[in-house]
């Protein structure tokens, strides 16, 4: 992969002992701007973590949540320094979402995609920019692209019907995303997507999931909804540089790329926050674990010990992946370098490979963590849920990233049935 660097050797041996130990709270801190906003989001932590519960029963991120991670400003991320964004790197932000997912995997999973919304729409039309965030920065926007609405064209722009899926953190959101396909004049699809407002589409609550319950992914009804020309953007334009807002912020150094690494980079960061957790609960658990027909402490014996040896290794590994992933994001940015199709190749399947190893580290763990970890008061068994949950995602599925990233190392073309 291009211009990858030696992420070690910037490390302190501090920093080299936190990452072994998989001291999540510990996450690197490269600029103090960056540190202020990492011990923001430590400091909300144990708030996030207590209604995590709850958080499950509600099946949505709590409003409390939202409001203490609105109020640190993290929703402000990847917007536009002209609308009081803080434009932030992807390493930096990623790092905050790892310690999210260790509280309440579906609240750092929601409101990563809130945040990264922010970045897809920094790449459409400056108008429909101006009249999301001129009155009111704090705005944001769910998003369900897959295209299953109906598209009729009319005069200056679309009328779109459809059920949307998947919507994660809708709730909290005062616009949505949606993807279409639309037709050229030789009948050849052009997928594209619209933004539109909260009061163009119903929030269907169909969203009864046996992991990340707390996403609140719900379901988006759109019925007879104008989408002007405005709103509108071709999704090849925007994985090219080819979209009505590429170049609009020349000084940035997070817009010069397309908007797919962003968009999904919150759930490899959800997915190592989960497992980081994992080991440490694991380790909690296992120090007084008492075999009951016995009186043996089985917590500390071989078996246990190899498990937390082999997982921590895992995931130490999978966070080291993904750091260097993250880092070489940043670097493109820095230097105005449009990733190719192989580093974008590489960049998605980095890290769904990363997701592999943080699901096997928790599934190791929990396999010798007892019946009590599978109680429902249990916050192992929620960790092992979620954790799970990570890699259902069509962009983390292995299974398609393996065949992508094979394609480019044996120079065939892409596979467009695969996205």
């Amino acid at each position: 992969m291009e211009n990858t660097i030696n992420t070690e050797s910037q490390q302190s041996d501090h920093e080299r002992s936190s990452l072994i130990n998989l001291v999540y709270t510990e996450a690197k801190i490269p600029t103090l701007a960056v540190k202020t906003m990492l011990e923001k989001v430590k400091e909300i932590l144990p708030q996030i973590a207590a209604n995590a519960e709850q958080a499950e029963q509600l099946r949505q991120v709590p409003t409390e949540n939202i409001k203490l991670l609105k109020a640190i400003g993290l929703h402000r991320a990847f917007q536009p320094k002209i609308y009081g964004g803080l434009e932030m790197s992807l390493p930096d932000f990623a790092n905050c979402i790892v310690m999210i997912a260790g509280a309440c995997a579906g609240t750092a999973w929601a409101f990563s995609l809130l945040c990264t919304h922010s970045h897809q729409i920094a790449l459409f039309s400056k108008q429909i920019q101006d009249e999301i965030w001129l009155s009111n920065p704090d705005v944001t926007a769910s998003s369900s692209i897959a295209p299953f609405g109906k598209v009729q064209e009319v005069e200056g722009g679309i009328i779109l019907n459809g059920e949307y899926g998947w919507s994660s953190g809708c709730d909290h959101a005062e616009y949505a995303i949606v993807g279409f396909n639309r037709f050229d004049t030789e009948g050849n699809k052009i997928y594209s997507f619209g933004i539109v407002p909260r009061q163009d589409y119903e929030i269907v609550d169909n969203w009864f999931a046996q992991a990340i319950k707390s996403s609140g992914s719900k379901q988006l009804k759109l019925v007879d909804v104008f989408i002007p020309e405005y709103r509108i953007s071709k999704a090849k334009d925007m994985m090219e540089g080819k979209s009505a807002g590429f170049g609009l912020y020349p000084d940035s150094k997070i817009y010069y790329s397309p908007y797919r690494p962003y968009f999904a980079s919150g759930f490899a960061a959800v997915s190592l926050g989960v497992a980081e957790r994992m080991v440490e609960a694991f380790k909690e658990k296992q120090r007084n674990r008492i075999r009951a027909y016995t009186g043996v402490n089985v917590g500390l014996a071989t078996p246990a010990l190899m498990r937390i040896a082999e997982s921590t290794h895992q995931v130490a590994a999978a966070r080291a992946l993904l750091e260097k992933t993250w880092e070489d994001h940043k670097i493109h940015g820095e230097n105005q370098l449009y990733p190719n199709q192989e580093t974008l190749a590489f960049w998605r399947t980095n890290q769904a490979y990363a997701v592999k190893m943080c699901i096997e580290a928790v599934a190791r763990l929990m396999a010798g963590a007892g019946a009590t970890s599978w109680l429902d008061n249990s916050e192992l068994q929620r960790l092992f849920r979620d954790s799970h949950m990570t890699g259902a995602h069509a962009y983390t599925d292995y299974d398609v990233c393996a065949q992508i990233l094979g394609r480019q190392l044996m120079g065939m073309d892409p596979d467009p049935t695969m996205v």
